[in-house]
């Protein structure tokens, strides 16, 4: 029997199978599954493979059935739960100011993105590079990168944010001159000085997205009696960064739906453009703080080159309505927003990754803790 499908191929049709395998480039399939970055933030996780690009942005949000502890759903159906679940249903931020703050959920929900991201090639274990924030621990790391050889990675490396930020605004990290970033996320916004592919100063505060949507909620309690959700807080701050209500029409107003707080009714009110800035002016301040105690450490030759080429803003948090301008009030030099603010950090990883030769020096390789 063998002999007989044997003798049936002639060399012609061997050609033609061989030929219609090279067409399917499989090669080609692989490398572009097995090299991804992750930009696992307190907000929003976004995945990069390469060869193809940003495919992934979803919340980091977990929501889970108390009496099992079974995971419902992650990302964005978890968010939209946060405040509406049902008794027994709880969401959480595995996250929390840039860094792990509960293992098991952040392995969850990373096989959960990582399972939309390979649905053909799951076999294949994949090389991923996460961000983390510069400042974290050693301990912190290592949580990181265990979580990534729980989702079954074949080799995981670490880059610090406010470089992946600098690298995806296009900024020159190699070249020896003063690159100055602020990268302001859902949980940290962190500033750096960046020369010669390495970190020269870096300034953290948790003072960021989440904290300015508890700082809305909190001044809308105290001035008006009223109580909102994060999510009505962060929709509020959004709406205020939108161009559109950035640029004139100083009077205009935003409607608020939320419980009295004498009452308890429900109650719809409507907030000025300068009152919504008021309830963020103290966030403001301290980002300004920090931008100005990391320039203050800098080294005199870095700062005449930050003075030429000025603050670089990336992140969803340099979006705010105003802050380039207060910012560049405060320091007294220019300050640029990024092109696509929120995705500097994870282009970053992903220009890593396209290019290992040339930026294996920022990357950190790591081991499995057996």
């Amino acid at each position: 029997m063998v002999k007989e499908m044997t003798e049936r191929r002639t060399p012609g049709e061997f050609f033609n199978i061989r030929e219609a395998l090279s067409k399917v480039n499989l090669p080609s399939l692989l490398t572009i599954s097995r090299n991804i970055g992750i930009d696992l933030g307190t907000s929003n996780t976004l995945i990069y493979v390469r060869g193809k690009g940003i495919i992934l942005e979803e919340p980091s949000v977990v929501a889970y059935k108390k009496t099992s502890n079974r995971i419902l759903t992650v990302g964005h159906e978890a968010k939209a739960m946060i405040g509406r679940s049902p008794k027994g249903v709880y969401t959480i931020c595995p996250l929390q100011h840039g860094v792990i703050a509960n293992f098991e959920a952040t392995a969850e929900m990373l096989r959960y993105f990582l399972k939309k991201v390979f649905t053909r090639y799951q076999f294949i274990k994949p090389s991923i590079t996460i961000c983390v924030p510069s400042g974290v621990t050693e301990v912190e790391k290592r949580a990181v990168s265990e979580v990534a050889y729980e989702c079954g990675s074949r080799k995981v490396f670490l880059i610090e944010e406010p470089i992946a930020a600098a690298i995806g605004a296009g900024l020159p990290v190699f070249e020896p001159m003063g690159n100055f970033v602020i990268d302001i996320g859902g949980g940290t916004s962190e500033v750096a000085v960046i020369s010669l592919g390495g970190i020269v100063v870096n300034m953290i505060t948790k003072v960021a997205g989440d904290y300015m949507n508890q700082q809305v909620v909190k001044y809308i309690k105290e001035t008006h009696g009223l109580y909102i959700g994060d999510l009505t807080a962060e929709d509020l701050k959004i709406a205020l960064s939108k161009k559109e209500n950035q640029n004139g029409n100083e009077e205009a107003h935003f409607e608020v739906r939320g419980r009295d707080r004498i009452s308890g009714l429900p109650i719809i009110l409507k907030l000025s453009k300068n009152q919504l800035k008021e309830a963020l002016r103290g966030s403001v301040e301290v980002i300004a703080n920090t931008v100005k105690m990391a320039l203050e450490k800098t080294p005199p030759e870095l700062v005449s080159d930050i003075i030429n080429k000025g603050l670089i803003m990336t992140g969803g948090g340099s979006l705010l309505a105003d802050l380039d301008q207060i910012l560049q009030e405060q320091i007294q030099i220019p300050v640029f927003i990024s092109k696509e603010p929120l995705y500097c950090v994870v282009k970053g990883t992903g220009e890593a990754l396209e290019h290992l030769d040339r930026y294996s020096r920022v990357l950190m390789k790591t081991s499995r803790n057996r």
